[in-house]
């Protein structure tokens, strides 16, 4: 930024050996002050240097710069490129410091402060130091912004939830934003359903952004992993239906590419161990809308619920989680192997263990048997 300032003031010119002189303004105006003073005497004593010398006191009294330290407050954005030019500018617009040359001549003798300003929305006061401006815009940790971390697997009403607490817009706006598809640029897998695209992330959203504003920037970031990922758009749903599924089921990052194998062993071979059925419980769950380690019987049973795969056959009608790069990159690229099955033996550690047969399950089971037995208001 500071040699971008340089070359704003100068006209592009540097002085041999780089050095950019400082402002000359207060040596002139001394100089020539001293001048008129003695003309002045010479010319008709006290009253003619008065006269001579008074506009001359007046443009050293005058500054380019307000005295500071401010009062109110005022919201000034700096977009990413902004020049040093585009910001005093900016900084003069908002009434926060009085000319752009006074930010400007305050960049070039803080030339590593300059260098700190990042994009952002800033609130400064009206009326500041220059210098005081340009410190306050070189501590990132002024950037007025709302920051929200939205982990892997929550549902999208989770997400809404988070979003709200951070940004104080009510949950219903997300749940109206979520609705409107055109303008949150969902691509045509999500067959106009947001679950499944709202990508987990640390997100930053100026003070203004609206719910769906938001929302759009989550599904852009989602279309945006697909493509780099260079999945062809023809395969969009079913790989973020599957990798919803991994997100959910899988306890550790390490075990998703297997658990991605197992899903794809069951769709893979209808004559197999589950005869064509995804048999996952976090699906069920997910329709029954109850979060819960496991499903009850009856939940199991419920073939009114189109997203039990213990009942219906394929994959459910749409993610039943929003899922991070881990996951997808676990239903583009699975495991292999021969497992079937598989049971996180233990929730808290998130062990897991893969069988190939039926009889060998039952036994992982009964040692995930064992552990619901002991924190019965987990399971």
């Amino acid at each position: 930024m500071t040699q971008r300032l340089d070359q704003e003031i100068f006209g592009g010119y540097t002085p041999p050996g780089g050095e950019v002189p400082g402002p000359p303004k207060r040596r002139v105006f001394s100089n020539l002050f001293a001048l008129l003073l003695s003309l002045a005497v010479v010319l008709g004593g006290a009253y003619g240097a008065y006269r001579i010398a008074a506009p001359v006191i007046t443009n050293l009294v005058a500054t380019d710069d307000y005295l500071g330290p401010g009062s109110g407050d005022v919201e000034v954005v700096v977009a990413d490129g902004d020049s040093g030019r585009i910001i005093a500018a900016k900084l003069v617009r908002a009434g926060v410091v009085k000319t752009s040359s006074a930010f400007v001549d305050a960049t070039n003798e803080e030339s590593d402060l300059a260098k700190k300003i990042q994009p952002g929305t800033y609130t400064l006061q009206r009326e500041m130091r220059a210098a005081d401006a340009l410190a306050w815009l070189a501590d990132p940790k002024n950037r007025s912004v709302k920051r929200v971390t939205i982990p892997e697997g929550l549902w999208a009403s989770e997400v809404y939830e988070r979003l709200s607490k951070a940004s104080g817009i009510p949950i219903k706006q997300y749940q109206a934003a979520a609705k409107d598809t055109k303008a949150l640029g969902l691509p045509k897998a999500a067959n106009g359903q947001v679950e499944g695209w709202l990508f987990p992330s640390t997100y930053e959203f100026g003070p203004k952004a609206s719910a769906t504003e938001q929302l759009k920037t989550m599904v852009d970031q989602a279309v945006k992993v697909m493509t780099d990922e260079g999945i062809p758009q023809s395969r969009w749903e079913e790989v973020m239906i599957m990798a919803s599924i991994i997100e959910s089921e899988a306890g550790t990052a390490a075990d998703r590419k297997k658990v991605a194998r197992v899903f794809y062993n069951r769709l893979e071979n209808p004559q197999g161990e589950t005869v064509g059925l995804l048999q996952s419980d976090a699906t069920v769950s997910y329709g029954a809308k109850r979060r819960a380690v496991a499903p009850t019987p009856q939940e199991k049973a419920d073939a009114d619920n189109a997203y039990n795969t213990h009942v219906h056959k394929g994959l459910p009608p749409g993610p039943i989680s929003n899922p991070g790069q881990v996951s997808i990159d676990a239903a583009v690229k699975p495991a292999t192997g021969p497992w079937y099955f598989f049971v996180t033996t233990n929730p808290d550690s998130g062990e897991t263990k893969f069988a190939k047969t039926y009889a060998e399950h039952q036994r992982n089971t009964e040692e995930f048997l064992a552990w619901c037995a002991a924190n019965d208001e987990k399971c």
